[in-house]
């Protein structure tokens, strides 16, 4: 596989990190302008904000949690020429549970189908690992 076609599914992943932060900044802003809070109820970390930014907050958090696992397994993959077509498509597989997750929590937060997403990214990154793990320590 090409270094595109295995990477991209990374920087599309990395895209909606971006844009969750972007909008978890937006939306605290506007709260603190609104004047639901101030700034002395969130500046040792409480858990104060309104429930638009927080979920927007909780969306952006939850990329840098189970994805930190997938970023290692495609640099892994890819340095030891493990990334073919299976994988790249189990890529987006992963990548379109962790986009169907993030817009159901800013959207309905609806928990039992933002579960259901979450489940499918992790059973899919689950399966990639242990792919993974097999091909490498049987020499496949």
């Amino acid at each position: 596989m090409s270094v595109q076609a295995i990477l991209l599914p990374v920087f599309v992943l990395i895209c909606l990190t971006f844009i969750l932060l972007g909008l978890t900044g937006r939306s605290r802003v506007s709260a603190l302008k609104r004047g639901e809070l101030r700034i002395k109820d969130i500046a040792l970390g409480q858990n104060s904000w309104p429930d638009g930014p927080a979920k927007f907050g909780r969306a952006y958090e939850n990329q840098l949690e189970l994805p930190v696992l997938f970023y290692a397994l495609v640099i892994l993959a890819m340095m030891t020429r493990k990334a073919d077509l299976p994988f790249v498509i189990m890529e987006w597989l992963f990548v379109g549970a962790r986009l169907l997750h993030a817009a159901v929590h800013v959207t309905t937060n609806n928990v039992r189908r933002r579960f259901a997403f979450f489940l499918a990214g992790f059973v899919i990154l689950a399966l990639m690992w242990a792919i993974f793990a097999v091909r490498i320590l049987a020499n496949l």
